[in-house]
């Protein structure tokens, strides 16, 4: 009898953990992007033997002028807490200024889904934190919100 139900449980946790696996092998641990109309490469990785739900994440960037190795030319860096997972990575010129933000947007597992989403500028050799916006529904626009943030500041 007490076999039986240890055999139940590890059929339980087995088909959890694979379940658990396909839920989130939609979204990678690691995104990597080119920066539109340049060599320069983003990527942004969750952090190491943390879990999916919360932790920390990281932006670095890289030259990339050698399509060979682009990762041989580290620019910038920095790592931010997350609650969530990291959904995307997208560029917007969130400031008008002529040159685009990297915005990493990440996705609350917790009920609702919602979403927070950190903009930053690149400066010469310095990644700096531009905005932030937390708490959106699981349909806002991101870009939009972290827009609007900006422009509130601005008219002060």
């Amino acid at each position: 009898m007490i076999g039986t139900h240890l055999f139940y449980v590890g059929v339980v946790l087995a088909t959890t953990t694979i379940v658990s696996s396909v839920s989130f092998a939609e979204t990678p641990r690691i995104i990597s992007k080119v920066i539109p109309a340049t060599s320069t490469m983003v990527i942004v990785a969750e952090g190491d033997h943390e879990p999916r739900s919360l932790g920390s994440y990281s932006v670095r960037v890289y030259g990339g002028a050698n399509p060979r190795f682009p990762y041989d030319d580290f620019i910038a860096g920095t790592v931010r807490s997350r609650d969530g997972t990291v959904d995307q990575v997208l560029f917007s010129d969130l400031n008008h200024d002529g040159s685009p933000e990297i915005v990493v947007i990440i996705r609350s597992v917790a009920t609702g889904g919602y979403l927070s989403a950190d903009a930053f500028h690149l400066h010469s050799s310095t990644l700096l934190l531009v905005e932030s916006v937390s708490g959106l529904a699981k349909d806002a626009d991101p870009v939009r919100a972290l827009e609007a943030k900006l422009a509130n500041q601005a008219d002060r």
